[in-house]
């Protein structure tokens, strides 16, 4: 089946690469080993762990004002395979036509999850960027599957481009 030769060279071959990988594998151990190379060359300054971050506040009154009810229509897009914009048109979802500032499952002829039937109150500007920021958070067991939008500009863009369909 193989001559001595065949079977030398291939084994001479398989040893080889082992040799190879073996040394490449101690070069990468001495080149990268962090033990012994003593102190730090260079030191990434971190804010300590007690000191308190300042978050800008930014009233919703005022991104509602600079929302782009165009960039809206495009946000638009991600809702429009669930939702239609015509008033008493339900689709998978209810219709979205005077949704702001209308009553929370209030949409005629659509059969909300109980978990949205018992929250009461009202689609405001503001809670509605709350629920879209993350729909299964803001109401768990919604039958709505969508993940949420995470930028808050694209929501308060998208809410008002709905609030600008109302008449």
């Amino acid at each position: 089946m193989f001559d001595t030769m065949t079977l030398t060279k291939a084994t001479a071959g398989v040893c080889g690469a082992l040799l190879v990988f073996l040394l490449g594998k101690w070069a990468a151990e001495e080149l990268y080993h962090t033990d012994t190379h003593g102190e730090a060359s260079y030191v990434i300054e971190v804010e300590e762990a007690g000191a308190e971050e300042v978050a800008e506040v930014v009233d919703f009154g005022e991104l509602m004002a600079a929302a782009d009810v165009g960039k809206g229509a495009k946000v638009f897009k991600k809702c429009s395979s669930c939702h239609k914009l015509e008033a008493g048109e339900n689709a998978t979802g209810p219709y979205l036509y005077g949704v702001v500032d209308r009553p929370i499952a209030a949409a005629d002829g659509f059969g909300y999850s109980a978990t949205l039937a018992g929250l009461g109150g009202e689609w405001t500007a503001e809670e509605l960027d709350a629920f879209l920021t993350k729909p299964s958070q803001y109401a768990p067991g919604t039958t709505m599957s969508f993940s949420g939008l995470k930028k808050q500009k694209d929501r308060v863009n998208l809410i008002a481009y709905l609030d600008s369909l109302d008449d």
